[in-house]
């Protein structure tokens, strides 16, 4: 999977692009890339999502901005895991956002040299003013040689998959209904950054994920799977301000302690996969009581994932 950060000539067929914010890369927004990947494969051409960095509201109108699902890193894993030949991320500027919605097609157009396909979620619009729309589309295939697809959005239960949902979901705690509307485990990634080293000081060393931005689970312990480099370690993951340490207005840290791993990984990127929820997060009496609990949720940990 090739990554750019431009339009560029891929193919002499062309592409077949399918274009959207994509954050949580949840079922329906697999929907939307099988079928760019299916009209490449039928048109001999490059199969190319094209995503945004940072989302369009956090330039726009950052006080709606949304938390996001996954660090940028992540979608563009998970979306190039879905076969794609490209993925074309595109930062998201304050010029951006002025282009209409005609025009930004036509520079995809130019820079990409032929697009053969366009697919979009139904009800999708871009460009300034929300000026491109599905109907818009339709107009410039016709005139470009394009095929137009919007997509339908895929429901389960009463309601359709959404990223909002997913979010919903995710600060409720409902692991289970998450991972069933992303068609996956919930996980997250981020860099391990250096911390205060209270977990080695009570024997259970930690990796600190920076996880700023993104929508979180309620605070507390998780039994979790974790990647590094090409091995799975289980893991003890804490989430939240650790009110044991009684720190004033503390940040919120993401903790986690690898079972049975020694080894320096500062600057280094994890993926954490969310198992279950094995306790809320609590105050202890102090340090030697924090410690035996961390024990005994390790000792959790094993007995359900080992």
């Amino acid at each position: 999977m090739t990554l750019l950060s431009s339009p560029s000539p891929l193919n002499p067929h062309g592409v077949c692009l399918a274009m959207g914010m994509f954050d949580g890369v949840h079922l329906g927004h697999q929907h939307v890339v099988r079928q760019a990947w299916l009209d490449a494969r039928a048109w001999g051409a490059a199969s190319v999502v094209l995503t945004f960095d940072p989302h369009p509201l956090a330039v726009v109108a950052p006080d709606r901005a949304p938390k996001l699902l996954q660090s940028v890193p992540e979608r563009v894993r998970v979306l190039g895991e879905l076969g794609v030949h490209a993925v074309l991320l595109m930062k998201f500027t304050r010029e951006t956002s002025g282009v209409s919605g005609e025009e930004f097609v036509r520079q995809l157009a130019r820079g990409f040299g032929r697009i053969r396909s366009f697919t979009v979620g139904d009800g999708f619009q871009f460009g300034r003013g929300r000026s491109g729309d599905v109907p818009l589309l339709h107009r410039l295939g016709q005139e470009m040689g394009f095929e137009v697809h919007p997509t339908a959005p895929i429901r389960i239960g009463d309601e359709i998959v959404s990223s909002t949902r997913i979010r919903g979901a995710l600060r409720a705690g409902d692991l289970s209904l998450v991972a069933q509307l992303l068609g996956r485990p919930y996980s997250l990634a981020g860099i391990v950054q250096k911390g205060d080293r209270i977990g080695h000081q009570l024997g259970f060393p930690t990796a600190n994920l920076d996880v700023s931005g993104l929508e979180l689970p309620p605070f507390g312990v998780y039994a979790v799977r974790v990647r590094h480099r090409d091995r799975e370690w289980l893991g003890a993951l804490n989430l939240g301000c650790r009110p044991t340490l009684g720190h004033t207005d503390p940040p919120v840290r993401c903790e986690v302690h690898l079972l049975d791993f020694d080894a320096e990984i500062y600057g280094e990127e994890l993926r954490v996969e969310f198992a279950s929820a094995l306790r809320p997060e609590q105050r202890f009496a102090g340090p030697e009581a924090l410690r035996q609990q961390i024990a005994r949720d390790i000792a959790a940990v094993r007995a359900l994932l080992a």
